[in-house]
């Protein structure tokens, strides 16, 4: 039975377990998005969090931390000068696991791993969301918006009328 046993073993020794989510977390990081099984897509989300909440703060030991985990030089600056910033105001949920279905030749269910914050279709997704819902709520003052300036263009419109004939006598 399974008691209280939190990390998954993955079928692996834990050297071969430990250089194999480097390697993950690597690629994560480098591509933003990977194609693994369910397995590992959640056994990876456990073990690049918290190096991301670790890279918020931008020190020599934090990237020596992150360092010792992930063994590359690329994808310890790519997370701290790149994906940091941008995860910065996020208090955690930096992955997002998608199942895509099963693989044809040994039927493992697949996933698809991803930062969040680096999907640009999804978030065009909610910024035209956002710009939905601010019209819909704004829709009064959208409608009072165009009679208050047609009446500041005409107020505007007499006295650039008036400017115009007294030019043209400066001209005579």
């Amino acid at each position: 039975m399974r008691h209280n046993r939190s990390i998954n073993h993955l079928g692996r020794k834990s050297g071969h377990r430990k250089a194999l989510m480097a390697s993950m977390a690597t690629s994560l990081i480098l591509l933003k998005r990977i194609n693994t099984t369910v397995a590992k897509a959640k056994a990876l989300k456990s073990y690049v969090e918290p190096l991301m909440t670790k890279s918020k703060e931008d020190t020599t030991p934090s990237r020596r931390t992150v360092f010792s985990y992930l063994k590359n030089k690329e994808a310890v600056s790519e997370l701290f000068r790149v994906i940091a910033p941008k995860i910065a105001d996020r208090p955690g949920g930096y992955t997002r696991v998608l199942k895509t279905g099963f693989r044809q030749g040994d039927g493992a269910e697949m996933a698809l791993i991803e930062l969040v914050d680096f999907n640009e279709a999804a978030l065009a997704s909610t910024t035209k969301k956002a710009a939905k819902k601010s019209t819909r709520r704004s829709s009064k003052k959208a409608a009072d918006a165009p009679k208050a300036e047609a009446a500041e263009v005409k107020e505007e419109a007499p006295a650039a009328e008036a400017a115009a004939p007294a030019e043209e006598a400066k001209t005579e």
